[in-house]
């Protein structure tokens, strides 16, 4: 269950998402951190997870963290995917015959989910879906949007498990 490790500096790239625009990791972390979360689409603990990230964004997108889904399956795949489970954030897609950006981030497992800091450093390399690492991603999101203290990560995790605002 290899990945690239906390620590390390995030490889840079650019990806067509799957409206046709253009990303770029370096634009992205000029704007603040990163959230970025590699998935297939036949990926069953995918599918469990990627509602629980469509909640952080709904709660947190746009407040200085960018939060991005990059697919491993063609686009027209994918799109279904992004319909079935109601994603709104930005949904990347690599490219399926090479796969460069998930070989520079050395997955072998999906999901695989990457918290980059505004300097480009890998703050948190979470293999699969592990609670804790999901909490932090939250806390990290939380206070990036400005919201601080014990309270407010609390009702951030709360909010976004069961996708109410307190």
């Amino acid at each position: 269950m290899a990945a690239l490790t906390t620590g390390v500096q995030a490889p840079q790239f650019e990806l067509s998402a799957i409206d046709g625009s253009r990303f770029s990791l370096t634009d992205a972390l000029q704007r603040g951190p990163v959230l970025a979360v590699f998935f297939k689409i036949s990926c069953p603990v995918c599918q469990y997870a990627f509602p629980y990230f469509e909640r952080i964004y709904k709660t947190y997108g746009g407040k200085k963290v960018t939060i991005v889904g990059i697919s491993q399956n063609e686009k027209r795949d994918t799109a279904g995917f992004v319909k079935t489970y109601g994603i709104t954030f930005p949904i990347l897609l690599d490219d399926t015959k090479t796969f460069p950006v998930s070989n520079a981030y050395e997955l072998t497992t999906v999901p695989t989910a990457f918290w980059i800091s505004e300097d480009g450093a890998i703050e948190i390399s979470s293999v699969g879906w592990v609670r804790q690492e999901f909490e932090e991603m939250v806390r990290k999101t939380a206070s990036a949007a400005g919201e601080h203290g014990f309270l407010c990560d609390l009702c951030a995790f709360l909010c976004v498990l069961c996708g109410q605002n307190l």
